[in-house]
């Protein structure tokens, strides 16, 4: 194996692994490490979101929701009789295994058919673009570099008063694995992650108690939208209090049964108690650099321990680069690809930017939110003029036929240039929908040309199209609070 490289990435998670495949494309030599191993020991790569992160946790979304409609949907309007419906766990995680096994299995491929060099064990970047590789045995390789990309990821965040003991107390990976469906389950965090795994365990028959410390439920999302998923959450009976400061936790042993009491303040500053048999940690996660840079590396962190870089991820140590979310901004996997293809093509003399005023952000419980661009507080407090379309999904066809009636796509414009500057939807199809909105958005549109284009009917993105003609005062499928010409 040759120890010089045009390029090394250490982490093969999603910005990793598409910095390295475009780095190759363009005639790049490449290198990627990889420390992730699979439950066989086995070097793998896809980092936390195929291995334990976003892949598996949509796999169990899949699963638990085909159950609860089994169980609860399919009957009464839809006349199909399915007699009693039971969920096998064991059977739900192996396909969940399975998944993520054929997912990494593609990287594996896609790596091979691109001439990426796979390297399995930890990366250290040490001074001079050199980088100290020791592989799974423990044996120790300096490598060298033109440029070295780090795409090391994050971790889930730990806090004093709830230790993690993997057993009865979990961080989100643990909450992946778990062999039944817990009777009481307790998430500390109403955010992102909370909600889906709270999702996923309340519709296969836990009792759900979100614990969130702020006192506005998702605070990054547009308010309108977050109150209406609110209610629907409060509908599927995920018990969802804010403004709960969780103080303590204490495992205890009923002969051979574990659960676990939390001590928490409510919003009015009282303490109460809560009795889990399982208690998830999801209160954000954090970037990882543990064993990452020598000390003479040259790459500074900033004041939230972020890898600092600037808008072109390029670092304070000439010719290394970082991605994804190891470094500022939102930590979602398709933000960090972009950024790995920006750096690659960077690397190779392109003059690629990314446009990180576009990028979207998506929460996969059912129905799904969505949201890309600013939110309507955000924009009222940059000073901007703006107006508003909503258009809920009831008064769409396709939603009142598939029985996805919750929710409404709401779109923001600029009151004088009629540009669109947000879109936030809550509803089926969600993350779909959301792109057109990111495709117009990229391209200047105003909401006048959404409303002008031809939408397929009967389909949910009629409601993009009516919510952009309402942004103007002329829906046509429910009456407007204003006309207009």
């Amino acid at each position: 194996m040759s120890n010089k490289y045009d390029v090394i990435v250490i982490g093969s998670g999603p910005a990793g692994y598409v910095a390295a495949i475009r780095a190759a494309q363009l005639g790049l030599k490449t290198a990627c490490i990889e420390k992730w191993k699979s439950k066989s020991g086995k070097g793998v790569n896809g980092g936390t979101c195929l291995n334990v992160g976003c892949i598996p946790s949509k796999a169990l979304l899949d699963s638990s929701h085909k159950y609860s409609e089994a169980k609860e949907a399919f009957g009464g309007a839809h006349g199909i009789a399915t007699g009693e419906v039971s969920i096998d766990i064991s059977s739900m995680l192996a396909r969940k295994d399975k998944i993520v096994k054929q997912m990494s299995g593609g990287i594996s491929g896609l790596f091979q058919a691109n001439k990426v060099t796979a390297l399995y064990g930890s990366g250290k970047l040490l001074a001079g673009h050199k980088v100290q590789f020791t592989d799974s045995e423990g044996k120790e390789e300096i490598l060298e570099a033109d440029n070295v990309i780090l795409a090391s990821g994050s971790v889930p965040v730990n806090i004093p008063v709830a230790p993690i003991d993997k057993d009865v107390i979990v961080d989100s990976t643990g909450a992946l694995e778990f062999p039944e469906v817990p009777k009481r389950l307790g998430i500390i965090g109403a955010g992102v992650i909370g909600l889906e795994l709270g999702s996923v365990w309340g519709r296969l028959g836990s009792e759900v108690v979100l614990l969130e410390a702020m006192d506005t439920f998702l605070s990054i999302m547009d308010q309108q939208i977050a109150k209406e998923a609110l209610k629907i959450y409060k509908k599927q009976d995920l018990d969802i209090r804010l403004g709960c400061r969780v103080t303590g936790s204490e495992v205890i042993i009923k002969g051979d049964a574990k659960e676990v009491e939390v001590t928490y303040t409510d919003k009015d500053g009282k303490e109460a108690k809560q009795t889990f048999d399982k208690l998830v940690v999801c209160v954000g996660r954090r970037p990882f650099t543990d064993e990452l840079l020598a000390e003479d590396s040259g790459v500074k962190l900033d004041e939230r321990g972020s890898i600092y870089v600037n808008d072109l991820c390029s670092t304070s140590a000439p010719g290394v680069w970082a991605v994804g979310d190891v470094v500022r901004g939102p930590m979602l996997a398709h933000k960090g690809s972009e950024e790995g293809v920006m750096v690659a093509e960077r690397i190779a003399g392109e003059k690629t930017v990314m446009n990180y005023d576009i990028v979207p952000n998506v929460i996969y419980t059912h129905p799904e939110i969505a949201a890309v661009g600013r939110t309507e507080e955000q924009i009222k407090a940059d000073g901007e003029p703006y107006k508003v379309g909503v258009f809920p999904f009831l008064a769409i066809g396709r939603a009142v036929a598939a029985d996805e009636t919750d929710g409404m796509v709401k779109i923001i414009a600029h009151a004088e240039t009629d540009r669109v500057l947000g879109c936030h939807i809550v509803g089926p199809s969600a993350p779909d929908l959301v792109q057109q909105i990111a495709i117009a958005m990229e391209f200047g549109a105003s909401a006048e040309d959404i409303g002008m284009t031809v939408f397929g009917h009967p389909t949910y993105s009629e409601a993009v199209k009516e919510a952009a003609l309402a942004v103007g005062g002329h829906a046509i499928h429910m009456p407007n609070k204003k006309k207009r010409k």
